[in-house]
């Protein structure tokens, strides 16, 4: 009896065991399973490199593909069209031999103006996410993490200043009023960070505040506004520029993403990992910066790339309207805008560009779509 059970635990123990996936293995095995997050991917792997290649074709004093060159009398003509070599200069002959994408009322190639737009729209959807997610962590960690920690502030004072900061705004004031708002945002992390508990015997003169109520009912009134015709607004009061469509759709959107951080640090702030950083005398942002955040990122990752089809989505909404990039740069929306006056005698110039829209703003949400579902651990236990 002694020899078969000492047999079979010898069976047991030389079974080879099944080989260990990584993390990135595994994330791998379940983001396949969905083919439309797949699909996905691929096409953003494509839009990515499609823009890469038009930057480089359409840079420089001598572009490749010059998107901003005129030929009047090559205007309005449909896809695959071949130039007129007689009526053309050397320069002025399309560098792939054809009009692939036509040409526009002006007789500028299609095809360069789609390429430089997909530069503006991966660089203007990329710049802007990276604002609005920098933003919402950390107006989401400073939530959640202290929670209903209060602070000892003038009221008064926070108000007026923010108030002040709201008018420089809107009378086209915009440097101040970020310097103001930045002052106020300054003022509460270090009120914060600081950790000292409100002086009580000082209620006369100053009002107990919560971090977590002060950051999140500043959420709700932001939310308050339709963020399409806050940028619109803000965007007329400014000079038209790339940088300031990038700035004002990443500080108008940064809402989601402090939502899902103060959501992820409301449940680490009472783990074991965080009780012991507090008991050996971390700091504050230490504590909230390296060992939080890290924790806490899969859902921005999720909210960043749905975010980036929307920050492209209204680029070219406000390029329709006239309120976006200015010229010489071609986007995608102003093609649209250009080709809405000949809908029907040149309608390549409104199907391209929309098309165009629609597939890399939906490439984008499914997969950030995917990404959730493999970082949602309910739905991973699923599968």
């Amino acid at each position: 009896m002694m020899t078969q059970s000492t047999n079979s635990a010898e069976f047991v123990l030389e079974e080879p065991l099944a080989p260990k996936r990584s993390r990135l293995q595994e994330f791998w095995r379940l983001f396949r399973k969905n083919r439309l997050a797949v699909m996905g991917l691929v096409f953003f792997v494509v839009f990515f490199l499609t823009a890469l290649i038009g930057l480089i074709l359409t840079s420089g004093s001598r572009p490749t593909l010059d998107p901003s060159l005129v030929r009047l009398q090559e205007k309005l003509m449909p896809p695959l069209s071949r130039p007129h070599l007689d009526s053309l200069q050397p320069h002025e002959i399309p560098a792939l031999g054809i009009y692939l994408f036509g040409t526009d009322d002006l007789g500028r190639d299609v095809f360069a103006r789609m390429m430089q737009g997909a530069w503006v729209s991966l660089t203007v959807g990329f710049v802007a996410v990276g604002i609005s997610v920098l933003i919402g962590i950390f107006m989401g960690g400073i939530a959640g993490y202290f929670g209903q920690h209060y602070l000892q502030v003038n009221h008064l004072l926070l108000l007026g200043v923010l108030t002040a900061a709201a008018v420089m705004l809107i009378a086209g004031h915009t440097a101040t009023g970020i310097l103001l708002t930045g002052f106020c945002l300054a003022y509460i992390l270090y009120l914060a960070l600081r950790g000292k508990p409100p002086d009580r015997s000082s209620i006369l003169y100053h009002r107990v505040l919560s971090v977590d109520t002060l950051v999140m009912r500043f959420v709700d009134i932001m939310l308050c506004f339709p963020s399409f015709f806050l940028i619109l607004t803000v965007v007329a009061l400014l000079p038209a520029s790339i940088y300031n469509i990038m700035i004002v759709i990443g500080l108008t959107s940064w809402m989601g993403a402090t939502r899902f951080v103060r959501a992820e640090f409301l449940s680490l702030r009472e783990l074991d990992f965080v009780a012991a950083a507090r008991v050996l005398g971390l700091g504050n942002f230490r504590i909230i910066f390296r060992h939080m955040m890290p924790n806490a990122i899969a859902p921005v990752l999720v909210s960043a790339t749905i975010g980036i089809a929307t920050a492209i989505l209204t680029e070219a909404g406000l390029s329709f309207l006239g309120f976006g990039v200015p010229p010489p740069h071609a986007t995608w929306g102003n093609i649209l805008s250009d080709g809405k006056r000949f809908i029907f005698d040149a309608p390549w110039l409104t199907f391209i560009p929309g098309f165009a829209i629609l597939v890399v703003v939906l490439s984008f949400n499914l997969f950030g779509e995917g990404l959730r579902d493999v970082m949602n651990p309910k739905l991973r236990e699923r599968q």
